[in-house]
């Protein structure tokens, strides 16, 4: 009865301590709930974002150039009034008189106002607002292609360091029971040197190897929350929240046919980026080429004026210049063109054709780097199916190995050399393991990744 009772309590204190330790481990976060934190909380998007909004704001301006000039004028003035015939060139502003010329210098004020509605409209220019308005289009589909990239390689950065969180966190697992291992060893030695078995030395060549255990589990542990720090940079999540789910590897492995998706590079997000770079660059040769052509304007106006001085051309009273005497109107349709521009549009156009084909030019190289990517991501695959392949074997073997020569060396029958040589055996098949699981992984994001094929790979995994 006794016994049952420590038995129960036992248990009880199991299940709190594990209780305890669920509270205090955040639940794993996966790389889909990630990412979508990258895409609401990153800051480099929300930039992208709002420059997208500044393209717009410009886009509308753009599409309000053809809105006419209606200016209203109205002046009231009190000088003298003294003409001289003779043709001059205006110097800013020159004082007008409308007066006759007069014998003599005559001094007497007058008082004059004026007022004025004048309409300049550019009616028609061949196309230039049409050509205008497709490039303040197409540079916002540009700023939206870019923010599209952004994504995608924010999306490419996030899978890269939350592969590399899973691989730190299997390489803190390895390390965690090699430690576990040497203090087995340790409590052998310890208990074969108090009979008298073995000797001390033993003792300290396996404390040395526990210190050093333990040391690379501290440097682990710096190295895993470094690249936690990374990835809550990017997703705003704190960084002892993001424990990366253990699972994703294995799902992915168990799935053979994994990697057998088809390539979308045509519609990949940097060859559409490029792809509507060239595109502006078209567009803005048509601007150059429209952009100097005649210009149709309608031109009108109306205006009244009032004057102290009379038709007879006399000085009255300043007050009878207030108020409109005459009204007038005048409306006419001009064209307009500078011969020098054809000039001007030779060059210009030169400059831009320039721009185009630099522009093709990236365009091509892009297409041909990632044709170059998606053949390298193809053998770094098949590399890493081979390896995973291959390592289960060297990993049972090393196992095998270390636990024959841990009982030899209980039983007296070998040395602390063969047991640790052993020990790392099993060490370094057991970190070739994980390092074989995500090479595969790494792999088989990468070919995801430059064949735009990520979400395919997302769907395989929770």
């Amino acid at each position: 009865m006794l016994r049952l009772k420590k038995c129960i309590c036992i248990l009880i204190l199991l299940i709190t301590v594990i209780a305890a330790d669920a509270q205090q481990t955040p639940p794993a976060v996966t790389l889909k709930e990630l990412l979508t934190r990258v895409n609401q909380k990153a800051p480099t998007l929300l930039t992208d974002s709002a420059a997208i909004l500044i393209r717009q704001a410009q886009a509308a301006e753009t599409r309000s150039n053809w809105l006419p000039n209606l200016k209203l004028n109205y002046q009231t003035d009190i000088g003298t009034s003294n003409n001289v015939i003779g043709p001059y060139f205006g110097f800013g502003i020159i004082p007008s008189s409308t007066s006759g010329v007069h014998n003599t210098n005559v001094t007497t004020a007058a008082s004059t106002n004026l007022g004025i509605a004048a309409l300049d409209w550019e009616i028609y220019n061949f196309g230039a607002y049409g050509a205008a308005n497709k490039v303040a289009n197409s540079d916002i589909t540009v700023e939206q292609n870019q923010y599209a990239t952004s994504k995608y390689q924010l999306q490419a950065f996030t899978i890269s360091y939350y592969l590399q969180l899973l691989r730190l966190q299997d390489f803190l697992g390895i390390q965690y029971r090699n430690i576990q291992r040497n203090q087995e060893i340790m409590r052998s030695i310890r208990s074969l040197a108090k009979s008298g078995v073995k000797a001390g030395v033993d003792t300290s060549v396996a404390e040395a190897e526990l210190s050093k255990a333990r040391l690379n589990y501290i440097e682990l542990n710096n190295q895993l929350k470094q690249v936690q720090l990374q990835l809550s940079s990017v997703s705003g999540v704190p960084y002892q929240s993001i424990v990366p789910d253990t699972t994703v590897e294995m799902t992915l492995i168990n799935q053979p046919a994994a990697y057998l998706f088809p390539p979308d590079t045509a519609n990949h997000p940097l060859i559409n980026l490029y792809k509507s770079v060239y595109k502006n660059s078209l567009q803005r040769e048509d601007l150059v080429k429209k952009q100097y052509n005649p210009k149709i304007s309608l031109e009108a106006a109306a205006w009244g004026r009032g004057s102290s001085i009379s038709p007879s051309d006399q000085y009255n009273s300043l007050s009878t210049g207030y108020g409109f005497q005459r009204n007038d109107y005048l409306v006419g349709l001009g064209i307009s063109y500078n011969l020098f521009d054809l000039r001007r549009r030779q060059l210009k156009l030169r400059t831009q054709k320039a721009n185009t084909d630099y522009d093709v030019k990236k365009l091509q190289e892009q297409q041909q780097l990632l044709a170059i990517s998606a053949s390298q991501a193809d053998v770094e695959m098949q590399t890493a199916l081979n390896r995973l392949q291959e390592i289960p074997n060297q990993l049972k073997a090393a196992n095998a190995s270390y636990r024959q020569q841990l009982s030899l060396y209980r039983n007296g029958l070998s040395n602390i050399v063969d047991l640790d040589a052993a020990l790392n055996i099993l060490y370094r098949a057991e970190t070739d393991y994980m390092q074989a699981k995500y090479d595969y992984t790494n792999a088989l994001f990468q070919k995801a990744i430059t064949e735009n094929q990520v979400n395919a790979i997302l769907n395989l995994i929770k």
